[in-house]
Formats: structure tokens, C-alpha cells, sequence
């Protein structure tokens, strides 16, 4: 009878993404096929060590890392966009995220990095859109302008950024008390947050659960203290449901446009904020710097 373990390590080898796993010390335990092909680099060259430099990149997307603790909240991101260099020296971009490893009793064992060679997409990434055409419709007009936003600031210069929003009680509210009691919900946060907005700016629908900030703050840290300022708008929010009143927060990911990236790079950076706060605990502000870790701000 062929081992438990043989059937494990056959599966993941054949896997189509690159996988690696790490233990608690850090060393690369598990490399298959898809990860060599990827990198250049063989499991000789990494089993047993940390990883080297060149594909750090590849494990830092800690703000998609989930537990078991996490298993009935936010749903894990499809990962971020990251550049590793290839063992002959060339450039790897690849869509990588990570997860925590536990054993049956809950312990955490270790952590897997699972990454694919990212395709050039002109889409922009946007959550989960599964409420009717309004949310479709408002999509629609912000990528509008969006678009039009990040010509004036390739070409004039025009300061550019946008703050990527979700609602940390949302997902309960729709599971608890349907999708009725969540879109109410909904509606109050973005009119309590279109009242902080500044001149010129637009909110908008960019999710079920998710809004979007088109702004014009002239550097990343100025962004931020403005997501800030939304966040603390957004407990002040008045939202009662059968006669209870729910005290709402929000999770908001910051990030100022870069002449180095499209459009779409820019988003996975605010999505990839918005993500890092939710994973910390939610009620956070995070600034996508132009690199690809998620600082709390």
C-alpha cells in the first residue's frame, strides 16, 4: 500500500504552481517542480536552507496568510503581485501568496508559499461582485475614471491614489441577518465616508463589501492619514437593525500611483493593503509603499 506521506508529496509535486514549503525555522522543507521551473532553481539548491535573496519576494505577502482561527472570516486574496530574480538573473514577476501550516490540534507547523508566473492583464482587480447591477453599474464609472485619473498623472504629473475599502462586519451581517440588513448597512458607511471626502474626489462600489476612494493626495503618507480620517468617520456611522444597534469599523489599504506600474499593479497594491489590514484584526489603515510588503500606518 503506497504511503499516506508518498501520496501527499506526489500531489504537491505535480501541482501546477510553484509551492514551497518552510518550517518554524524558516528552511525550506518542500520545493516541487513547478517552483524550479519557475525560479531556475532546483530543490538542491534550497531544501535544507533559507531562501536565498534573489526569491525572497516570494514568502513576504504575509497579508494572505490565513489559519484556522480565520476560516470563517474574510475570504484569502488570489495573491500579490511580486518580483523575484531568476537563478540566471532575470526578472521573475509571479502572482505569490502564502498560508499557515497547523497540525490537527491547531499548532502551527510551518508556513507554504504558493506562486504562479503572472500574466500581462489589463483587467483591474475589484472584489467579489454578486448583488445586482448597481454595484456592476458603479464599477463601471470609477474604472472610467480611474483611467482617466492615471493619464493626468502620467502625463501632468496629477498627485493620484486610491483608497481600497471593505467593511469588517459585513461578511457577519450577510450570514446572520441577510443580504437586505448588509446592503442597509452598506449604504449608511458610504454616506458617512462620502462626507469626509475631499475636493475632487469620488467613492464608489468596487465589491459587495467594498468600496473604493479615487484621491488626489500628493504622497503616500498624506493618503493614508486621510484613510484614517475615513476609518474614524466610519464608527461613527449610525446603522440599527431591528432595533440593535452594530458598531462598524473598517479595513482600508492605501496606495499612491507609481509611474513604474499600469493601473491594474496599482490596485493589487490597495487590494493587498486593504488585505493586511483585515489580517490584522481589521479597523486598520495599511500603506502599499511602492515595493511590495503592507506597512500599518
Amino acid at each position: 500500500m503506497t504511503d499516506r506521506t508518498e501520496l501527499v508529496e506526489a500531489a504537491l509535486e505535480s501541482y501546477p504552481e510553484g509551492i514551497a514549503l518552510f518550517d518554524l525555522d524558516g528552511q525550506v522543507v518542500f520545493w516541487n517542480q513547478a517552483a524550479e521551473m519557475l525560479t531556475g532553481f532546483c530543490g538542491g539548491d534550497v531544501v535544507g536552507r533559507s531562501i536565498p535573496g534573489a526569491l525572497e519576494a516570494l514568502t513576504i505577502c504575509r497579508d494572505y496568510e490565513m489559519d484556522a482561527a480565520a476560516a470563517n472570516g474574510p475570504r484569502p486574496g488570489r495573491g500579490s503581485l511580486v518580483h523575484a530574480q531568476h537563478k540566471r538573473g532575470h526578472d521573475v514577476p509571479a502572482i505569490a501568496r502564502s498560508v499557515v501550516l497547523r497540525d490537527g490540534l491547531g499548532g502551527r507547523i510551518g508556513t507554504a508559499a504558493v506562486f504562479h508566473l503572472a500574466e500581462h492583464s489589463t483587467a483591474l482587480p475589484h472584489g467579489e461582485t454578486s448583488e445586482g447591477a448597481e454595484v456592476k453599474q458603479s464599477q463601471v464609472e470609477l474604472q472610467d475614471r480611474m483611467e482617466a485619473e492615471f493619464e493626468a498623472f502620467l502625463h501632468e504629473g496629477v498627485p493620484f491614489g486610491v483608497l481600497w475599502i471593505t467593511v469588517d462586519q459585513a461578511h457577519d451581517m450577510r450570514k446572520t441577518h441577510g443580504a437586505r440588513a448588509c446592503e442597509a448597512m452598506l449604504e449608511i458607511v458610504e454616506r458617512t465616508l462620502a462626507n469626509g471626502l475631499r475636493a475632487g474626489e469620488e467613492i464608489g462600489r468596487w465589491g459587495d463589501d467594498e468600496f473604493l476612494v479615487v484621491s488626489h493626495e500628493r504622497t503616500g503618507e498624506v493618503l493614508a492619514n486621510h484613510g484614517h480620517v475615513l476609518a474614524g468617520l466610519a464608527r461613527t456611522a449610525d446603522f440599527h437593525w431591528w432595533g440593535d444597534r452594530a458598531s462598524l469599523t473598517v479595513s482600508v489599504g492605501a496606495a499612491e500611483a507609481d509611474e513604474t506600474e499600469t493601473l491594474p499593479q496599482l490596485l493589487e497594491r490597495a487590494q493587498s493593503a486593504m488585505l493586511a489590514s483585515v489580517h490584522g484584526g481589521g479597523n486598520q489603515v495599511s500603506l502599499a509603499p511602492r515595493g511590495q510588503e503592507c506597512l500599518p500606518s
